[in-house]
């Protein structure tokens, strides 16, 4: 029971669970509760809040809240002392390293990795890393709807760049096309910055001037990692570029799948259930919701004439969904002969016109 207790209360005395803090409260206000009563709080026991009742052991009495701050306060104080202990330890012991190191040696800030722990730190850095930009920066931003407080966020270094003549070029997922935040923002930026979307692309990315360039160390992406390291940072423009020429510019319109019924996003969708994803990671992925997945996925399944998921999954190989379209290979092809510099290539639906 105790080891059940430790999984299901990872708590002090100091915070205790709602359950505990009913039961505890109960006891201090009683003088007692029955046994039974704290079975499913063995937490309380585990922390000695409670014990049981000498002349009763069907009973368990509570340990005084005074005696409890006490203990509290004692091994508080004894966790700061030696956390004061090993800081100056550490201290006086790097000291002494940094000592053996000569000022010819010294590290610069010109370091391959750094790593940034803190949206303050990273603004920082993002903002000094736009001061110093002069040509390009490559932006991949991923998810679905841009929200205006994301593209305001980092609207000022975006106009400083646009004032000095400084190039964007940014990737987005096909879902951002429906957010009138981005139209916005791309207008305001006229001539300076150029979108194209996928159906899905990578984690977000930014490199200025293909020299330093910025990705998330967290999945909340409180923290992030600054790369200055010529070979980390020209792979990364690699796959940029790769994506840039398989992607859709945002002024363009998407293209048709070819099969009367099945959006452009439905068949994305297709392709990676055909793959064997869930539900939940088919929304990630392509920047919608799980509702919305799901709704597709309905309208998909009824378009399809499939009763189930494990039909659905049959009908969208017979519909030859389960692959990119044929003219998506075909361009992607013609695409990966070009280079980084050659015009941009559109990927024209099947049976429209040949786009610019």
């Amino acid at each position: 029971m105790a080891g059940h207790g430790t999984q299901a209360h990872p708590h002090g005395a100091d915070r205790l669970c709602d359950a505990g803090d009913r039961v505890y409260s109960r006891a201090v206000r009683r003088g007692r509760v029955a046994r039974a009563d704290a079975e499913t709080v063995p937490c309380l026991l585990e922390l000695a809040l409670l014990h049981p009742d000498p002349d009763d052991m069907r009973w368990l009495v509570p340990t005084s809240p005074q005696e409890v701050m006490t203990r509290l306060l004692r091994e508080m104080h004894e966790h700061v002392t030696a956390t004061q202990s090993r800081m100056g330890a550490a201290v006086t012991a790097f000291e002494w390293y940094a000592a053996l190191r000569s000022d010819a040696r010294a590290p610069t800030e010109g370091v391959a990795i750094r790593v940034l722990d803190g949206l303050p730190r990273i603004r920082a850095a993002m903002d000094e890393a736009t001061e110093a930009c002069r040509s390009e920066v490559l932006a991949v931003q991923p998810g679905g709807i841009r929200r205006e407080d994301e593209l305001s966020e980092g609207l000022h270094r975006a106009m400083a760049l646009r004032r000095r003549g400084v190039r964007m070029r940014d990737l987005y997922t096909h879902v951002a096309r429906h957010g009138q935040g981005l139209l916005n923002y791309m207008e305001l930026m006229g001539d300076a910055a150029e979108a194209r979307t996928l159906d899905e692309v990578t984690e977000r990315l930014i490199v200025f001037d293909r020299t330093v360039a910025f990705i998330p160390a967290s999945v909340d992406r409180t923290i992030a990692l600054e790369l200055r390291h010529p070979a980390l940072v020209d792979y990364l423009v690699t796959v940029f570029e790769r994506l840039w020429r398989l992607a859709i510019p945002l002024t363009a319109p998407l293209p048709d799948t070819g099969i009367e019924g099945i959006t452009h996003r439905e068949r994305s969708i297709a392709a990676l259930l055909a793959e064997g994803h869930q539900d939940a990671v088919v929304a990630e992925r392509l920047g919608i919701s799980v509702r919305t997945c799901r709704a597709h996925i309905a309208r998909l399944s009824e378009t399809l004439g499939a009763a189930s998921r494990t039909q659905l999954g049959v009908r969208i190989a017979q519909a030859g969904l389960d692959g990119p379209p044929r003219s998506l290979e075909t361009g992607n092809q013609a695409g990966n002969q070009t280079q980084a510099g050659d015009q941009p290539l559109t990927i024209p639906a099947p049976g429209s016109p040949t786009g610019r």
